[in-house]
């Protein structure tokens, strides 16, 4: 009997010892994954002195990466900041990822650091920066992934920014409406803003001038594909440079303002050409560029219903470009370059859309005649609702989405 109880004694021992490993095993310490310059004195007294004892306190390891001496690590550095999507401006040159929910930029003051991990159920996801290194820091700034990036002095407590913005739980709730608040105004923008009256006259002259060669109807669409092509991708190539311009002017939310009140002033302007003919300022294709989108339109070949139409979504721009340049401005400040870029594939497709309903309805040479009678005849009214939406949508862009 008592070897039958040593047996159970020692199966009980040993069985509580592997559950206690294992479940020793199964707690690791949450990670704090800090992104650093090893040649920089200063950041390597904070990661390696400060950090430690300061994130250790509330039970944090941390994980190292020199950005600077390992190039795989400036690519994880790179993919953190998109995936997070940290715009340009808040980027530094010390970042901390506590979890999924903090983020430290630079020489944060430690009572704000402290405060954030240990009250994390006053914010959803957070950003902290304050990036002076040399000299005594004035202000740091905060950012909640969702609205204004918030200044303040570097004394102030970070509780004075927690209690201005909305709770996590109304951000949530907020979360689908802002996403579709956004399909919104992109669609909408692109919708108008290819009631181009000037794409629109060459697309008709263009496919006039096709059937007085007998062209055929096949044919006709080809070019007329080609043609709508290429504007797409023009277009497509100026937005995607206006964002790089704005990316690397570190500026994201002044560039939106900016655009906003471009799109505004631009819309003013169709209303004063529209009052004062004689008006100096004019938003057209420039007048030295006509006998060129002539020239190829004349050739009625496909290279040249390329090239065409490439120089059209180019000249065009200046005729209405301030609704696409305010919708760039506003995604750099709302979404990630990867995201911006999906969203300026949208835009540029619905952009064109008009241009094909427009092939469409000029299958015959009368539906084209009738259809020049009538962009020649609405085209006073098309500026007015172009430059209309241009005010409001300058105005939506200021209040909403910077």
């Amino acid at each position: 009997m008592k070897r039958i109880f040593a047996v159970i004694a020692l199966v009980v021992l040993l069985g509580g010892t592997h559950v206690a490993h294992a479940h020793a095993q199964e707690v690791e310490p949450p990670i704090v994954t800090v992104f650093f310059n090893e040649a920089c004195q200063d950041c390597g007294e904070l990661v390696k002195e400060t950090y430690p004892d300061l994130f250790g306190e509330y039970g944090y390891a941390l994980e190292l990466h020199d950005y600077i001496n390992e190039r795989t690590n400036r690519v994880l550095l790179t993919q953190r900041n998109e995936s997070w999507g940290v715009p340009f401006e808040l980027q530094s040159h010390i970042e901390a990822f506590v979890g999924d929910k903090l983020l430290i930029g630079g020489h944060v003051p430690e009572q704000v650091i402290r405060y954030l991990l240990e009250n994390q159920d006053e914010y959803d996801k957070l950003l902290v920066y304050q990036d002076e290194m040399h000299g005594e820091a004035t202000e740091y700034k905060v950012w909640d992934f969702f609205g204004e990036i918030k200044t303040y002095s570097i004394d102030e407590p970070i509780t004075t920014y927690l209690q201005e913005q909305p709770t996590p739980a109304s951000k949530k709730s907020n979360s689908g409406s802002g996403f579709w608040g956004l399909w919104a105004v992109i669609t909408g923008s692109a919708f108008l803003d290819g009631l181009n009256p000037c794409a629109f006259a060459v697309l008709l002259f263009f496919i006039g001038f096709l059937f007085t060669m007998k062209k055929t109807r096949a044919k006709i669409w080809q070019m007329g594909l080609v043609y709508i092509g290429a504007i797409y991708l023009a277009y497509l190539l100026i937005g995607l440079g206006i964002a790089q311009a704005i990316v690397m002017a570190g500026a994201p939310h002044l560039m939106a303002k900016i655009g906003a009140y471009l799109v505004i002033a631009l819309g003013v302007i169709q209303f004063l050409t529209v009052a004062f003919p004689s008006f100096p300022i004019r938003l057209r294709i420039p007048m030295n560029t006509k006998a060129t989108l002539e020239k190829w339109v004349y050739k009625a070949t496909i290279p040249a219903s390329f090239v065409g139409g490439f120089l059209v979504g180019l000249c065009t721009f200046p005729c209405s470009g301030g609704i696409y340049v305010a919708i760039i401005g506003m995604l750099a400040a709302q979404s990630t370059a990867a995201q911006g870029t999906l969203w300026m594939l949208w835009y540029n497709l619905v952009f064109v859309l008009p241009l094909v309903i427009l092939l469409v309805l000029a299958s015959n040479r009368k539906s084209t005649e009738k259809l020049q009678k009538l962009e020649q005849a609405e085209s006073v009214r098309v500026k007015l609702l172009i430059g209309g939406f241009m005010i409001v949508l300058g105005a939506i862009i200021l209040v909403f989405f910077t």
